[in-house]
C-alpha cells in the first residue's frame, strides 16, 4: 500500500506539469509496491535529496537510492535517477536499451505518455535489492 504523500514530497512534485505529476506519483506508488512485494527490502525512507523525492532502504540496507524528477536536457520527460556509482543504469541499458532513453550512468528517461511499467518495475526492484545482490 502506498503511504500518504508527505507535504515536502507533494510540494516537490507540484513544480512539474500536471501530466508529469501524475506520472511521477504513479512511479512513486510503483516504488512502494515493489518494496512491499520484494522480500528483504522492508520499509522505505521517503525524503528529499537535491530537492527531488528520494526513496532509501535505510532499514534493511538492501538497495540503492532512487530519486524522481526530470533532467534539464529533457525537462518535458520524467526521469528516474539512480546512484551513478552503481552498475544499475549500465545493466538497465543492456536489458532495456530499446525501451528507455538514458542519461549517462544515472537516469532512465521515460516516455511522456505511456511508459513500460513491467520494465520499470524490474528496474525499481533491481535498485531496491542492489546491495543485497552484491553481497
Amino acid at each position: 500500500m502506498t503511504p500518504a504523500m508527505p507535504d515536502p514530497i507533494a510540494k516537490a512534485l507540484a513544480q512539474f506539469t500536471a501530466p508529469m505529476q501524475i506520472q511521477l506519483a504513479e512511479i512513486r506508488a510503483m516504488i512502494f509496491d515493489s518494496a512491499a512485494r520484494t522480500e528483504g527490502v522492508g520499509a522505505l525512507t521517503e525524503c528529499l535529496k537535491w530537492g527531488q523525492p528520494a526513496y532509501l532502504t535505510e532499514a534493511s540496507r538492501s538497495g540503492s537510492t532512487i530519486r524522481l524528477g526530470a533532467l534539464k536536457s529533457v525537462p518535458e520527460n520524467c526521469a528516474v535517477f539512480f546512484n551513478c556509482q552503481t552498475t544499475l543504469v549500465e545493466g538497465f541499458r543492456t536489458q532495456f536499451g530499446d525501451v528507455f532513453a538514458f542519461e549517462g550512468n544515472r537516469a532512465l528517461i521515460l516516455p511522456q505518455d505511456a511508459f513500460p511499467r513491467d520494465a520499470l518495475a524490474l528496474c525499481l526492484q533491481a535498485a531496491l535489492t542492489y546491495h543485497r545482490r552484491k553481497r
